[in-house]
């Protein structure tokens, strides 16, 4: 959850080393996010995914590929989606973290109160213990994470043309959030090759296990990426 996103950006840069496409386009936030907290937050996937699209189309003739864990993942789904709607499909889709959106389920039956979104966290580890000592951290931080839980609530899954470029599923071997069944189901949303790879760890592995992850992706990218133009 957004406690820990903002640490994705330095290995996802990592991962990118080497191919053709790094670091040529600058990591950016989805508003009400990290740089711009400013602005207002976006609770649905749809209005989340219009905002990225919107940032990304000046780049899409580069070679782009597309990464998301958790709530990133289906949000990545749909920018895949539309990038490949206005004839500039992605490289490559990642997703982390979660379940195809044809197995999407709600967590919670009723709108959870701060208590039970702070017990989530704590739940799922990915959050520096410490925040939860500190009240005003935890003020500051609570309004996104809310509005990341009904971005995931009120997701509408619909039935679409597949997406044309490959799928690489990975995801913790514990994690709750994650059955492998339902990791499987993503292969059914793509005519290009589809790819699990499942390491140990919960649903913040990634964390720990940064140099398999950032492995994956840049192999991954240097072979899908190595006719592409410069």
């Amino acid at each position: 959850m957004p406690p820990a996103r903002g640490r994705f950006g330095a290995f996802l840069r990592r991962a990118g080393q080497g191919t053709r496409t790094a670091d040529r386009h600058p990591r950016r936030a989805v508003p009400g996010r990290m740089d711009r907290g400013h602005e207002r937050l976006l609770t649905r996937i749809d209005d989340l995914a219009k905002a990225l699209v919107a940032e990304l189309t000046p780049w899409s003739d580069r070679g782009m590929a597309v990464f998301g864990h958790s709530l990133g993942a289906m949000l990545g789904f749909e920018v895949a989606r539309c990038l490949q709607a206005a004839g500039r499909p992605p490289v490559a889709l990642f997703v982390a973290g979660r379940v195809a959106p044809t197995r999407h389920r709600r967590e919670f039956g009723e709108r959870p109160d701060d208590r039970t979104l702070i017990e989530q966290m704590r739940k799922l580890g990915g959050t520096d213990p410490r925040v939860f000592d500190h009240e005003e951290l935890l003020e500051l931080a609570l309004p996104v994470i809310r509005a990341d839980y009904e971005a995931v609530e009120s997701y509408p899954y619909r039935p679409g043309p597949p997406l044309s470029c490959p799928v690489i599923a990975l995801n913790g071997q514990d994690d709750p959030k994650v059955p492998h069944g339902d990791v499987d189901a993503w292969a059914e949303q793509t005519t290009g090759a589809f790819e699990r790879f499942t390491m140990p760890g919960g649903h913040f592995y990634l964390m720990e296990r940064q140099a398999e992850v950032t492995g994956v992706i840049a192999d991954r990218l240097a072979r899908l990426t190595r006719t592409q133009p410069v």
